[in-house]
């Protein structure tokens, strides 16, 4: 995503079926310059490539500075969050994929494409 969920840049389907995110991230990661910066949330705790929230430990509470951190960041987050909430009003990205595998790249990609068209970034 661009910043302020202005468009979406790239596109990486993968397959049907659980996987967790930090587990794609790690099996694509090389298909990216070692530059590229990346953000994500808690889910990718541990990875060293992504800038992500700060946890608080089981016996001692964020920083103020932590905190107002955690905020900045959560505020450019929302924006990937929303059109995720856009691709998932699909059920494709969420639900149990009943199709012919091999269709499942192309069905993502155009509804990409749709999310793309509806939020004006999309010019036909």
């Amino acid at each position: 995503m661009l910043p302020n969920g202005e468009d979406i840049v790239d596109v990486e389907a993968g397959k049907p079926g659980k996987k967790s995110e930090i587990n794609f991230f790690r099996e694509t990661q090389q298909k990216f310059s070692p530059k590229q910066k990346f953000t994500g949330d808690k889910a990718y705790v541990g990875e060293s490539a992504i800038k992500k929230p700060k946890k608080k430990s089981q016996n001692k509470e964020l920083s103020s500075q932590e905190k107002s951190e955690n905020k900045e960041l959560a505020a450019e987050i929302i924006f990937v969050e929303y059109i995720i909430r856009l691709l998932k009003i699909f059920r494709v990205a969420q639900a149990r994929f009943r199709l012919n595998p091999d269709k499942y790249v192309q069905i993502i990609m155009t509804i990409c494409g749709l999310v793309r068209l509806r939020i004006g970034t999309f010019i036909l």
